[in-house]
């Protein structure tokens, strides 16, 4: 079966390539995932202003990945992404595990250009709204394409995704290469035009918000095309 086929009933929202996998994994694989990352070495956390992270699959340079190895409980995660997902290259091979607090966010980017330009975003824990806008390039080069009232242009109207637990975002094409995508820093989010709004329904939110009072952790899976076992000889 052609991997567009299977995706298909998973897209969401106007925009191309973008799919949303609900209970992706289980809660109790959840729970496992949980574990083996709060079990990991302190000297894997990484802390930044607003949120830690762990960097798993090696140092991403300009140049391409200095490899190593993931351990077996995020390979068998990854490879069950892959092979359900039908759109990596290669297996994947760089995992970053962010940890956000209630009231902690990422702010809007993209990803680099050392990555294949699909990403795999699996998210544990609490849930959260991903807002997706257009780059600047774009909205900056409008000669040849009406803005829409807010400023923004009609053929890349900004959106927003919310994100379960143990559920999967996957985006690519013109999602990957033309958006930016971020969360805000905020304990209480809006989901009323989020394209998936009826699947957070289901959830039990109400009042149109989403209430962030645990912790999310997310894994975003992505595959360096260049590895480069000697990156740094000379």
């Amino acid at each position: 079966m052609e991997s567009s086929d299977h995706l298909n009933k998973f897209k969401v929202g106007s925009v191309p390539t973008l799919y949303y996998i609900p209970d992706f994994i289980s809660d109790s694989d959840q729970k496992l995932l949980l574990n083996q990352i709060y079990t990991a070495p302190v000297s894997k956390w990484k802390s930044l202003k607003n949120r830690r992270l762990q960097n798993w699959g090696g140092i991403v340079h300009e140049k391409g990945l200095l490899p190593q190895d993931l351990p077996p409980w995020l390979t068998k995660i990854t490879e069950k992404i892959k092979e359900e997902l039908c759109l990596f290259p290669s297996a994947i091979n760089h995992v970053l595990i962010n940890e956000y607090l209630p009231n902690q966010g990422i702010m809007p980017h993209q990803d680099g250009p050392a990555y294949f330009p699909v990403v795999a975003i699996l998210s544990l824990g609490s849930p959260v709204v991903m807002d997706f806008t257009p780059h600047s390039t774009l909205v900056d080069t409008t000669s040849n394409i009406q803005e829409t009232s807010h400023g923004n242009l009609q053929n890349y109207p900004p959106f927003s995704i919310a994100l379960m637990p143990c559920s999967l975002l996957v985006f690519k094409d013109t999602a990957y290469s033309d958006y930016l995508h971020g969360i805000k820093d905020c304990e209480i989010q809006q989901y009323d035009e989020a394209v998936n709004g009826s699947e957070v329904e289901m959830h039990g939110e109400d009042l149109k918000v989403i209430h962030r009072s645990a912790t999310r952790v997310s894994l975003t899976c992505r595959v360096v095309s260049k590895v480069h076992k000697n990156l740094f000889k000379f």
